[in-house]
């Protein structure tokens, strides 16, 4: 059966059309020119009749904040965050423009952004709406925060935004981000993430005619660091197969993803580069893979070494127990509504960590369920229905966290 707007109210056709205006903004790295989305979530807060602010800590790259005051904005305020970027497409293999946000007979939005995570951005805003055209009144301040550079790390964004005077006086309690989609009937939370490390193995060694079969080539160093490497990522791969409950984000994630070095075929070079992408579980202790890294290039051979280019620090994960109110009033929000969460920790990485950093608790939830996981994939979709159904619960949730005493 072919779904069209007749099949939807006055205020749900609104809500679309905000949704898929959002996503016609091409708002992709790199180059990112944020002015129309800034210009659009002004208009989106005068519709509400919300204050929209701005906040630059780096040229070029505004942070949005529309406020919904609570009745008692002495209480510690509730941040509901999304990113305005969105990643990079290879246009030839869309079917449709991932621009256009063109909807199908089945109701399916294609666009960058359906997903990851514009819908979430546009479904804070018409929660509120719906909530004020109701009259509800909340104790907590609302405010809702649009950030710039997730997909590139945050840290212009997000991560000097929670360093700043202006994020210390909205007098953050608790803070929403993205999650991902789930293919079953479960809603995914992040509660955590894992650690992000990008190191650099540099290899050194004797240099020569390569028709000769010299000793001590920094190809032989690599050659052993990369074993070491990789056959530890195969055992944290064998972790995943033999124990079922466990999810990649329990196990260190290692992948080579560069090797730099040469200049002509029959040189032998003197140093190979080769850069690792690694994520760390919460579970492991940073010193000691540091220094499991660092023997390993020991064992190699004499010029060998590591440089990180990133190497985030454990953040302590949000507490899911009795000493978290946010987390219980979420848990009594996904109760009434009947729903079903599933925590986890985010296998990848999003803003949250930063708010985590400066001690605040954040959940990561991006309400998609019986949904393909399609974020950074070609043809990028959400179906309207999980779209507004999206707008329901944050209604449940915004309230309850809102009402926190």
């Amino acid at each position: 059966m072919s779904v069209t707007s007749n099949d939807f109210d006055e205020q749900e056709q609104e809500a679309i059309k905000n949704f898929r205006k959002y996503l016609m903004i091409p708002s992709v790295h790199p180059n990112i020119n944020y002015d129309k989305c800034v210009e659009f979530l002004q208009e989106q807060a005068d519709d509400i009749g919300l204050p929209c602010d701005m906040y630059t800590a780096v040229q070029g790259k505004p942070i949005v904040i529309i406020t919904w005051l609570g009745t008692r904005p002495e209480l510690p305020a509730v941040m509901l965050n999304s990113h305005m970027d969105v990643v990079p497409v290879y246009e030839d293999k869309w079917t449709h423009k991932p621009f256009d946000a063109d909807m199908d007979d089945e109701g399916n939005i294609y666009a960058r952004g359906s997903q990851d995570m514009k819908n979430v951005g546009i479904q804070y805003l018409e929660a509120i709406k719906r909530l004020k055209g109701l009259s509800v009144k909340l104790k907590r301040t609302i405010h809702v925060t649009f950030v710039p550079d997730e997909e590139i790390g945050g840290e212009d964004g997000m991560g000097k935004f929670v360093e700043s005077d202006y994020f210390k006086k909205l007098n953050i309690g608790v803070a929403f981000d993205e999650s991902m989609a789930s293919s079953n009937d479960d809603f995914i939370t992040f509660f955590g993430e894992r650690s992000t490390w990008v190191f650099h193995i540099h290899c050194t060694g004797i240099v020569g005619h390569a028709s000769n079969l010299v000793d001590n080539t920094a190809a032989q160093k690599l050659q052993f660091v990369i074993n070491k490497l990789l056959n530890f990522r195969e055992s944290e791969r064998g972790k995943l197969k033999t124990d079922k409950n466990l999810i990649i984000s329990d196990v260190t994630s290692i992948n080579l993803t560069q090797i730099k070095g040469g200049i002509q075929a029959n040189v032998i070079p003197p140093e190979f580069i080769a850069t690792f992408d690694c994520r760390v579980p919460v579970t492991v202790d940073h010193n000691e893979w540091a220094n499991t890294i660092e023997q390993w290039c020991k064992e190699a051979g004499e010029g060998v070494w590591v440089e990180y280019e990133l190497k985030q620090p454990r953040v302590p994960v949000t507490l899911l127990n009795h000493s978290n109110p946010y987390w219980g009033a979420l848990k009594t929000a996904a109760e009434e509504l009947g729903i079903k969460l599933r925590t986890i920790i985010c296998p990848g990485s999003t803003d949250a960590k930063y708010i985590r950093r400066v001690g605040l608790p954040a959940f990561g939830f991006s309400p998609m369920n019986n949904t393909p996981l399609l974020l950074h994939g070609h043809d990028e979709y959400l179906n309207v229905n999980v779209f507004l159904r999206g707008i329901t619960i944050y209604c449940k949730i915004i309230e309850t966290v809102g009402n926190i005493e």
